[in-house]
């Protein structure tokens, strides 16, 4: 230990009485905690509810999703199948055509999308099985009348339940049929199954059926719409893009992540989460101005010291650090006490919910948390940071004073 830390640890710690310096110091310890707690229990809140929202909106939805810009041919579609075989981390990948119809039931219309997939690789991409409340999640192209499932949503708004039957009409033909008298494409399909999958947007607005029943419904005939991928780790989508875009013509094909399916909610989470952190940094950068204010006092106090070091030949260099040690261990402590203290309160969430939620509002029973050893290191760093701004201040004061001034009149 150099004799700067030893002389910092004791004016900042061997006080033989409370004076007002001593409060000023313990002022910013605690507010240095409070914000580093804080910090941490609402990063935490943020990451929890990021990955809920995240997990919800990827149980129904690929990793990566390649579709064709332009009219698909079936002589691209080998060439497209062994690009996507090579595809790293790769799970399924299978094809699939969708587009928005009119589903009728018991004299009520709605627009929905309807999603042809094969259903021989749905359970490997899809989350539907997990997510069934009602019925089947398996649909088989030679049944003997096509068969639909359909969101909870959705069948509440058609009161529609397993077994009933729904009239789809596609937009697909509507033109040659208005040119020429005739039908647009129309199918009337079976009920097979009911599912929830946490997600307004998809539990009031998606069917799915077989993939041949949607290419003639929608007009792909034999086509597809392109093909959507399930990776054994969605972290590695944005690496399976990069090797994709590398192999594949832009001009053609359009590939999208999970992240891009959802961009805007994403990003808005993103930055919500960043407006809190700048907002609840304010808390620490407060407590930091009780630093400089107390090494401030700090040094008029202990200018009789400076001069006797001075005159016993420290150099400005070594006052500088006494002082900024001292700024440095109120920071420290502080953020030590802090990162415990956020810790134990998530800890306690985690575990032992001290803050419940309502399930039948919220969809959870508990406020959600995650913590990420990547927010301690942030907080901290900022935590310090700041600290050692409001200790440089005071601690150069400090190395500027006179000698012969400071022990003038001792």
């Amino acid at each position: 230990m150099s004799y700067e830390n030893f002389i910092a640890k004791r004016y900042l710690l061997s006080k033989h009485k409370i004076n007002f310096i001593t409060i000023i110091s313990l002022i910013s310890i605690a507010g240095i905690t409070i914000g580093v707690a804080a910090l941490i229990v609402v990063l935490s809140v943020f990451n929890g509810f990021g990955s809920l929202v995240t997990s919800y909106l990827m149980n129904f939805d690929p990793d990566l999703r390649v579709e064709y810009k332009v009219e698909s041919k079936s002589a691209d579609y080998e060439n497209l199948k062994s690009v996507i075989n090579k595809t790293p981390d790769l799970k399924a990948f299978a094809p699939f055509v969708s587009g928005k119809v009119l589903a009728i039931s018991n004299g009520i219309t709605d627009v929905v999308t309807l999603k042809g997939i094969d259903f021989s690789k749905a359970e490997s991409i899809y989350g539907i099985k997990e997510g069934m409340l009602y019925g089947s999640a398996s649909l088989k192209e030679n049944d003997e009348q096509p068969g639909v499932i359909i969101g909870l949503r959705l069948a509440d708004k058609l009161q529609a339940l397993v077994s009933d039957t729904i009239t789809v009409i596609s937009p697909s033909g509507i033109e040659k049929a208005i040119t020429q008298f005739g039908m647009p494409n129309t199918q009337k399909f079976v009920v097979r199954g009911i599912f929830s999958s946490q997600n307004n947007d998809y539990d009031s607005g998606l069917m799915f059926t077989t993939l041949d029943e949607a290419q003639y419904l929608l007009g792909y005939g034999n086509n597809i719409q392109g093909y959507e991928i399930k990776l054994n780790n969605s972290d590695n989508s944005f690496v399976a893009k990069n090797y994709l875009d590398s192999h594949l013509d832009k001009n053609i094909f359009e590939i999208n992540t999970w992240y891009d399916f959802h961009r805007e909610l994403y990003s808005v989470m993103q930055i919500e989460r960043w407006v809190a952190y700048i907002l609840l940094s304010l808390i620490i950068a407060v407590a930091t101005f009780n630093i400089l204010g107390s090494l401030s006092m700090s040094v008029i106090e202990k200018k009789r010291d400076i001069g006797i070091l001075r005159t016993m030949g420290t150099k400005e260099n070594s006052i500088l650090k006494i002082f900024m040690y001292e700024g440095l261990m109120i920071g420290i402590i502080g953020t030590g006490l802090g990162i415990l203290l956020g810790y134990f309160i998530c800890f306690l969430q985690i575990n032992y919910n001290i803050y419940p939620l309502d399930p039948t509002q919220y969809k959870i029973d508990s406020l959600p948390m995650q913590l990420r050893l990547s927010d301690f290191f942030i907080v901290a760093g900022a935590s310090i940071f700041l600290s050692f701004i409001a200790s440089l201040i005071p601690a150069k004061r400090a190395a500027k004073v006179d000698a012969l001034q400071a022990i003038k009149w001792e």
